[in-house]
């Protein structure tokens, strides 16, 4: 069905009236949205006293580049979202486009965060204690900028190139630099346990797109033998109602699980920039209560005492955290590893009980506080994923109990974070959405998309990256949609346009390594201009 002209041109000639009041609400929606953000973005920052303007600047560039590549993802991922109700002429396209950004909209609002700090995780340690200085800086620019590059390029020839898998190749990108730049040879890159079970979640997830919704098709052709459902839509008619609202539905699932696991990238690093711009707002979460508090103390005594129980007589220590963040960098557990973080514990909640509440730690203490926080974090995290050193049901539990409490403390996202992501998703979908659309509608399969077709691909998809949120783990919509409609068109032997698939290989092939060259180059060009 590759021909000249688009079949979307003639669904385009105006909004119509249902288009320029969804327009007019999300406008309302946008300034109402940014007014907010800005209002509590102030009221937080109205706790720093800082004697320059360096940080105020450095934090609205940072996260103008993040809010930059959240906006180039809705244009990229989210038009995967409208394409089976504009190409089954369920939705006019600009109520679709409006539709689609409104829910990605709610989904990233209701996100858990996992997947933000799972993404987070994968970067460099040592870069992320020192986010506040050049070297954050340098990562967090470079691995921005080289995302949004390969977003804008392969946008513009109409590829639905994962930004997922565009972040995680900028990530190793940044981490492959900084060990390559570090005297810690071998130990200050990517963290590769964590790439690769992000890896296989981004590999796996396409094959799921394209089997989930080929076998899903073929059941519904066995349990529903209705034809309408499994031909191509007759001139410009809508579906009937049952199958219209099933493809309406199907859009929105899709574009709630997109905003509810791709909004949350952009989080994980703006919450980065503002911990290292503005640690006194951002280090430590201010909305935990005296009486968490003091509960935090008293499980971090309990953790200690529990911890006192494993350390080895003949252990020494000098820097306690150094001592940690080396066994998260070398992953080899050895006794020093039990003395020093049974110390940063201890330490962690006599400060604790100190400040009283955490919105009391002062501003020249809080970002070693935080450090501290971290790094025994991801030494818990690391002891539970590899089982080593062995520990009771009842240690485990301590330490689990323990561990919930500093995510409490450290890992919080401010829902004006959320807001701007949002609408920076919203704002991109608006925008830059068609020619994805007609890739996705018109390019994979030789013949028109039927509802059926359209209904099974964005089921499995919206399942599917539901699934992937639940777990903590970042997938492309666009790999699972766009895979789920190829699958769809073999299933119905209609045939795919194998130029469109070479394309869409390719760009999932080269997206990897352009990405990873990309970041690795800007990291070592950022960081060689600031000495």
């Amino acid at each position: 069905m590759a021909t000249g002209t688009s079949v979307l041109d003639a669904k385009m000639a105006g909004p119509g009236t249902a288009g320029r009041v969804g327009v007019a609400i999300f406008g309302v929606a946008l300034v109402a949205g940014f007014i907010y953000a800005g209002i509590h973005l102030g009221s937080d920052l109205s706790e720093v006293h800082s004697p320059t303007w360096t940080p105020y600047i450095l934090l609205g560039i940072a996260l103008l580049t993040a809010l930059g590549f959240e906006f180039v993802n809705g244009f990229h991922d989210t038009a995967n979202a409208v394409a089976t109700v504009i190409y089954t002429h369920s939705l006019e396209p600009h109520v679709a486009v409006v539709w689609s950004g409104a829910w990605n909209f709610i989904g990233v609002l209701v996100s858990s965060g996992a997947v933000a700090f799972g993404i987070v995780s994968l970067l460099p340690v040592e870069l992320i204690l020192q986010v506040g200085g050049h070297a954050g800086f340098s990562m967090v620019f470079a691995l921005l900028i080289a995302a949004i590059i390969w977003n804008v390029g392969t946008w513009y020839f109409g590829l639905p190139a994962s930004s997922s898998h565009t972040m995680v190749g900028s990530i190793i990108g940044v981490g492959i630099a900084n060990q390559l730049m570090s005297v810690k040879t071998g130990t200050s890159g990517v963290d590769w346990s964590q790439a690769a079970s992000i890896g296989k979640s981004l590999l796996l997830s396409p094959l799921v797109g394209f089997v989930g919704a080929a076998l899903l098709l073929m059941l519904c052709k066995a349990l529903i033998p209705n034809k309408v459902l499994y031909e191509a839509p007759k001139g410009t008619e809508p579906p009937p109602f049952w199958i219209r609202a099933l493809l309406v539905l199907t859009c929105t699932g899709v574009s709630f699980a997109h905003g509810s696991n791709d909004g949350q990238k952009g989080m994980g690093l703006i919450m980065l920039i503002l911990i290292g711009t503005v640690p006194t707002a951002y280090a430590v979460n201010h909305a935990v209560t005296a009486e968490q508090t003091q509960d935090f103390v008293a499980v971090s005594t309990q953790t200690a005492d529990m911890l006192s129980h494993y350390v080895s007589p003949d252990a020494v220590v000098g820097d306690s955290r150094d001592e940690v963040t080396n066994y998260i960098r070398t992953k080899n557990f050895t006794p020093n590893t039990m003395l020093a973080l049974r110390e940063l514990v201890n330490g962690i909640g006599t400060e604790m009980a100190i400040y009283k509440q955490l919105k009391a730690v002062p501003q020249d203490k809080v970002r070693n506080f935080r450090n501290d926080m971290y790094v025994v974090d991801e030494a818990l995290r690391l002891i539970q994923k590899s089982g080593q050193p062995k520990f009771s049901a009842a240690d485990t539990a301590v330490l689990k109990n323990y561990k919930g409490h500093i995510d409490n403390a450290t890992k919080f996202i401010p829902t004006w974070v959320k807001v701007a992501v949002a609408l920076a998703l919203g704002m991109g979908t608006m925008i830059g959405w068609k020619r994805i659309v007609v890739t996705v509608g018109e390019k994979i399969g030789k013949d028109h998309l039927t509802y059926g077709q359209g209904a099974a691909a964005e089921i499995v998809a919206m399942f599917t990256i539901g699934a992937a949120d639940w777990f903590g783990l970042p997938v492309s919509t666009t790999h699972v949609l766009s895979s789920g409609v190829a699958g769809t068109m073999a299933a119905n032997h209609t045939g795919l346009q194998m130029s469109t698939v070479r394309n869409l290989a390719m760009a999932w092939v080269l997206t990897l390594p352009a990405s990873i060259l990309l970041s690795a180059t800007l990291f070592w060009a950022f960081r060689s201009l600031g000495g």
